[in-house]
């Protein structure tokens, strides 16, 4: 059945519909990673997006039940170049189109992504609609330009958990069993509590608009800021509950985390024109000049500038476009990186940041 994926400017592509039959809308994003396909349908911060591949080949392996990250599939719609009808690998469950169409996702395929991203890169992130329903172009052009812009969306309280739980406490044998440390929920993926239980104990989630007051109640040995979709801004919430925390526990924030603890911090954060999505970005770790290539899921980023350097170090920065990918305050025990240390799909270069949450928590225990 023949698909048409719309952008609001007006270029249209036409190929073949998979998954669900119908029509859907947000804004078309890109992603550079070469697998990990199902890992980025299921991670909460693609909630408002289309998501385009730039690997020509997708599908291949199939889908499985160990490599979901959420409860479910997250993204608006998905694009691939060329589906693999076929899975061929042992721990296949399910093939990608049976998965998509099970889960209510519209997708298309056969069409040049590889044209589709170097538009998206020359004129930024577009709103646009997949429809396998509507057969007139133009009308699909008009309801992308009506669908909504990410900047303004709190997308995190969508996504977030509907009530606090233990992820899976440590045994009384394990050397970090008497840690706890809670996780605010914004978007968070499987993967980043299964690193957290790693280094602590007993790690509760909680949802995102839970007050500063309650988490401390708990009595956490450090505080966990998930990653998450849409516009850190509007989620005053969220960034009233860190300054509440902020000096009286150990905080670590990534992606969305990272954007509200810059805010926190008395900084602003503005859209990227695409964003950073994918298992290859190059970051400069200022602290010891090393380079690490990172996993990112983002459309915004702070200001660099509107951070005050005399009470805020600036850690890492993006080797592509200078942008600001880390930060540690000074004087209260609190640090953020704007990539996804747990790296699910990615490299592994970033993993000792959890370390050094780790560390955080036993020198502000004593």
């Amino acid at each position: 059945m023949k698909a048409i994926l719309a952008l609001e400017d007006g270029l249209t592509f036409t190929g073949r519909a998979f998954g669900t039959q119908g029509e859907t809308a947000g804004e078309v994003v890109f992603n550079t990673s070469m697998a990990g396909y199902q890992e980025v349908l299921t991670d909460p911060s693609y909630a408002g997006q289309i998501v385009v591949m730039t690997c020509p080949h997708i599908g291949n392996y199939g889908t499985n039940d160990e490599d979901e990250e959420s409860r479910r599939p997250f993204v608006e719609g998905f694009a691939a170049r060329e589906l693999g009808s076929f899975p061929s690998n042992w721990r296949a469950r399910e093939s990608l189109e049976s998965y998509l169409s099970r889960h209510g996702i519209v997708a298309i395929s056969d069409i040049d992504t590889r044209a589709l991203v170097r538009h998206i890169r020359t004129r930024g992130a577009l709103r646009g609609v997949i429809s396998s329903v509507e057969p007139d172009p133009p009308r699909l052009i008009e309801r992308a330009r009506s669908v909504r812009s990410m900047l303004g969306c709190d997308l995190a309280s969508a996504v977030t958990c509907d009530a606090s739980y233990t992820w899976r406490c440590a045994g009384p044998d394990d050397p970090n069993a008497g840690f706890k440390v809670v996780a605010y929920d914004y978007g968070i993926k499987r993967n980043i509590l299964n690193h957290l239980l790693r280094i602590s104990g007993t790690v509760t989630v909680v949802p995102s608009t839970t007050p500063a007051d309650d988490v401390l109640a708990m009595n956490p040995d450090g505080v966990f800021l998930s990653n998450g979709p849409g516009d850190p801004e509007p989620l005053e919430y969220a960034v009233r509950n860190i300054r509440q925390l902020m000096g009286r526990v150990p905080v670590f924030g990534i992606c969305l985390g990272h954007q509200l603890m810059g805010l926190a911090f008395g900084g602003r954060t503005f859209k990227l024109k695409f964003g950073h999505r994918g298992g290859n970005q190059p970051v400069k770790n200022l602290l010891n000049g090393r380079v690490e290539i990172t996993a990112q899921n983002h459309g915004f980023a702070v200001d660099p500038d509107s951070i005050d350097q005399a009470r805020v170090t600036l850690t890492h920065i993006n080797l592509n476009d200078q942008t600001l990918e880390g930060m540690r305050h000074c004087e209260v025990p609190a640090f953020s990186v704007q990539y996804h240390p747990e790296a699910s799909p990615g490299p592994h270069d970033s993993h000792y940041l959890f370390e050094d949450f780790r560390r955080l928590m036993v020198e502000y225990r004593r």
